[in-house]
């Protein structure tokens, strides 16, 4: 008698180990799938509605074209492929400027540097910006037609993000000397993609002669 009753205590006990033979769900709690596929129509309700080309291109309707690429070679003496200023928006006579580079595939320095992940060089983004600060400083008053500037130092240059065919590096230089006696001019320069800084320097330095 005592192993029989021992046997049935030892059986009804084991039943608590035993998986329910339907889950046992949480008050309040909804299934995963359910909690997924809220989330998911949350997302697609927040996310922006698709927009056209037109909507697109007026985002830069404001921004005027101050000096155009023919206006620019009437300037710089620069010419393709090594011109790496498309066009300036923002000038400020002396002082200060804006200009646009669009990066593109078709450039040659993209064909080695580098054939598998085209970067534009970090130094032709310091040359673009030169040539910002030379369309400012070749149209200083005093400066003689026909007058060639030099690139004759940088300091402080730093790198934030790599720039690829395809971006838009808007540039902006500021010349913060000018000494007309001897030509020498020294200003600073920023450039950004897309609201990110790409490059920014402290210094260069520039001299002018005929």
């Amino acid at each position: 008698m005592m192993k029989l009753a021992l046997l049935a205590a030892l059986a009804s006990t084991s039943t608590a180990f035993l998986a329910p033979t339907t889950p046992l769900v949480a008050p309040n709690v909804r299934p995963s799938t359910q909690v997924y596929a809220e989330a998911e129509e949350a997302a697609a309700e927040d996310a922006p509605a698709p927009r056209t080309a037109e909507e697109i291109s007026a985002l830069t309707s404001s921004v005027k074209t101050i000096f155009s690429l023919e206006d620019i070679n009437k300037i710089l003496p620069h010419r393709y492929p090594f011109l790496l200023v498309d066009k300036v928006v923002e000038y400020e006579m002396g002082k200060r400027a804006v200009g646009i580079k669009s990066v593109t595939l078709n450039e040659p320095h993209f064909t080695g540097h580098f054939p598998d992940k085209p970067i534009m060089p970090g130094v032709l983004q310091v040359e673009a910006m030169a040539q910002l600060a030379g369309i400012i400083c070749l149209q200083m008053e005093g400066v003689e037609p026909g007058t060639i500037f030099f690139f004759a130092g940088v300091d402080g240059v730093k790198w934030k993000k790599p720039v690829v065919p395809g971006d838009t590096l808007v540039m902006e230089v500021e010349v913060k000397k000018f000494n007309k006696r001897f030509g020498i001019a020294t200003a600073t320069g920023r450039a950004y993609v897309d609201g990110e800084m790409a490059v920014e320097l402290s210094e260069m330095k520039f001299a002018l002669a005929k």
